[in-house]
């Protein structure tokens, strides 16, 4: 009877455990962004500068505890064309997974959207933090989706 007792309470710690680890992964540390928080930026083929570009209906998420956890939403009017003439380009661009709750970001697609070719990648900044450059992706309707990634600091 003990043992059993015993057996049912280590089982209880563990799933009290689990539940609070995954809590803790997929909620707790993110926090909402502010469109008025965040400028969005692409950095200038001229200028090797980041500019602001018109960004209307963001939508974000960001943590404290790391800085490749930060995800966003929005359009623009901006053209794809006007868009490759102006700004930098950004080799390997892969968008991390981001949290399911956040339904506007689906990591998955943008990737395979920039595979084909249909979203195009621009370097938003450079070194936003150590070794994590900000990236967008823009489609040619004026979806875009932005997001932090290692550089090749961090590569492997």
């Amino acid at each position: 009877m003990t043992g059993r007792i015993v057996g049912l309470g280590i089982m209880f710690i563990a799933l009290t455990a689990g539940a609070v680890l995954y809590y803790l992964q997929v909620y707790a540390f993110y926090d909402e962004v502010a469109a008025k928080d965040v400028t969005v930026e692409l950095t200038s083929v001229v200028t090797n500068e980041p500019e602001e570009i018109i960004a209307d209906d963001f939508e974000g998420i960001d943590s404290g505890s790391s800085p490749i956890r930060f995800r966003g939403c929005f359009t623009t009017p901006m053209s794809q064309s006007m868009l490759t003439e102006t700004y930098v380009a950004y080799e390997h661009a892969e968008p991390l997974i981001g949290p399911g709750w956040f339904s506007c970001y689906n990591a998955k697609t943008i990737g395979a959207d920039l595979e084909a070719g249909i979203a195009l990648p621009f370097l938003g900044q450079k070194n936003i933090s150590d070794g994590v450059d900000r990236v967008v992706a823009i489609y040619p309707d004026g979806r875009a989706y932005i997001w932090h990634q290692l550089n090749e600091k961090f590569a492997e």
